[in-house]
């Protein structure tokens, strides 16, 4: 899964030491939880080296679990989770929505009634444990012992929506069509967690025969651009982050001085 996770190329991992790539395969299940113990124990074997880690990327809730904490019970049950779905198909989400509100209120206010994933979740852990997960997430949440410094990088949505159409038309340009037929090949599907997703699931569909190439490249910028803009309101949320406009043409050089300042020495 090389291009269309936007990997760094070999050239640049060798030049600078990357974490958290290539340790699992698509089938496999890794969740926020799982992420945030083994990005904890990276950051402090970087702090031991006496370097400072960087950490890079789109994603709240495993930023979240990185430096807040998440609970990481085993609650999974792949028969239960597969009978959850099939409920969610025949009688609709909003049936198990309305579940997951009786069950545990709490988390049904902080889940959006279409967010498939996370309702389920919710109710797997509901169902196996017997106590609501927004219960478990806080007694069971511990924060890192190292103190985060939040950067942001804010660009006028215009050219946001620019550069996520470019960046699509680079990574099919690139090979991910053929990229996902390999993953096909291998027995890889976007059943599963890892490829469900935006780029990936779009592909699957063209293969199958279900829509046109030209039409699974407006839906992959189109999804691109709803995750974006939902990745932005989640991170607006976050009084921690320090937001600094960027403009084209970029002064890379001059953006990195302006984060690093504050902690030069005089």
């Amino acid at each position: 899964m090389d291009i269309g996770t936007a990997k760094p190329e070999k050239s640049q991992r060798e030049r600078i030491p990357h974490h958290c790539i290539d340790i699992r395969n698509p089938d496999a299940i890794f969740s926020a939880g799982e992420y945030g113990i083994l990005a904890r124990s990276i950051v402090e074997e970087i702090f031991q080296r006496g370097h400072i880690p960087i950490v890079v990327g789109g994603s709240g809730l495993y930023i979240r679990a990185l430096v807040d904490g998440i609970f990481s019970g085993n609650y999974r049950d792949p028969e239960l989770r597969k009978t959850l779905n099939q409920q969610a198909d025949e009688k609709g989400l909003g049936t198990l929505y309305a579940q997951l509100k009786k069950c545990d209120p709490e988390a049904a206010v902080k889940i959006h009634p279409n967010d498939r994933k996370r309702i389920l979740r919710a109710l797997e852990v509901c169902e196996l444990s017997g106590i609501p997960i927004s219960r478990i997430q806080s007694e069971e949440t511990r924060p890192a012992d190292f103190e985060p410094h939040f950067w942001g990088l804010r660009w006028p949505r215009e050219v946001l929506y620019r550069r996520i159409e470019d960046r699509v038309d680079a990574m099919i340009r690139s090979g991910l069509v053929q990229e996902v037929e390999n993953l096909k090949k291998m027995g890889f599907g976007p059943e599963h967690n890892g490829l469900d997703s935006v780029g990936y699931r779009e592909i699957f569909h063209h293969l199958a025969g279900e829509i046109s190439l030209a039409e699974a490249v407006g839906r992959i910028k189109m999804n691109t651009r709803r995750f974006a803009k939902k990745q932005l309101i989640w991170f607006r949320r976050d009084k921690r982050i320090r937001w600094v406009d960027v403009q084209e043409p970029v002064d890379w050089h001059g953006l990195v001085q302006k984060i690093v300042e504050p902690f030069s020495c005089p």
